[in-house]
């Protein structure tokens, strides 16, 4: 005897290939998401990097805000804005000078004064809004370029990375005579790029990792 299929019942070969269906659906949409916060959490790393060659030898000015941070005192654990004449308030300690000052010797001044009320304290001092350095981590490539320019740093940057993003050299360069400079505490470092080797034989030697407030010259040939 045959059985007859009932209206609005789906047979069971069919049940299973929509079940296959909805299931490898549902694991598309699930990758797909990851992928989408990995790359989201790659994003968000890339500007802590760069913060942190920054952070190294940055002097705080007015307008930056920096939190600070005492372990297992949260009462005095604050965030605070540079006031203009170079100070910050403190709970406890009162005024500390933070303007012209690094993170780390802030940080050791705070410690310092809050000896006196709580032991061995540990403090941290992080420049959470950089202000007053806008500029400090800027890259510049100026000369024989067709296209000056004052580049946000990006860490991994090179030599030819800037040099490309300037719209690479002039019809006057003389780019193995380009010259890179750092500022590095109160002496400038200036490194010799053969420019021309980098960009006509792929001679990548002279091409430097780039480091925040760099800036590259390429002279015109004397003729």
């Amino acid at each position: 005897m045959l059985c007859e299929v009932k209206s609005g019942t789906m047979p069971s070969g069919r049940r299973y290939t929509a079940a296959a269906f909805l299931f490898f659906a549902m694991i598309s949409i699930f990758l797909a998401s990851c992928a989408g916060i990995n790359e989201e959490a790659a994003n968000n790393e890339r500007p802590k990097e760069t913060r942190a060659i920054i952070e190294e030898t940055y002097r705080i000015g007015v307008e930056d805000r920096l939190q600070i941070n005492v372990w297992r005192n949260p009462e005095l654990s604050v965030g605070v804005p540079v006031r203009p004449d170079g100070m910050i308030s403190v709970p406890l300690i009162g005024d500390v000078q933070a303007g012209g000052n690094t993170p780390e010797q802030v940080a050791k001044m705070i410690r310092d004064r809050l000896a006196a009320y709580v032991r061995d304290p540990s403090v941290t001092v992080i420049v959470t809004d950089l202000k007053s350095g806008e500029y400090l981590s800027r890259v510049r490539i100026t000369g024989a370029v067709r296209q000056p320019r004052s580049i946000p740093f990006r860490q991994g940057m090179t030599v030819l990375d800037a040099v490309l993003d300037a719209g690479g050299v002039n019809d006057f360069a003389a780019p193995n005579r380009t010259k890179l400079y750092r500022r590095e505490k109160a002496k400038t470092q200036i490194m010799e790029v053969e420019l021309g080797d980098i960009l006509n034989k792929g001679r990548l030697g002279t091409n430097f990792t780039l480091s925040p407030g760099d800036v590259i010259t390429i002279p015109e040939r004397l003729f």
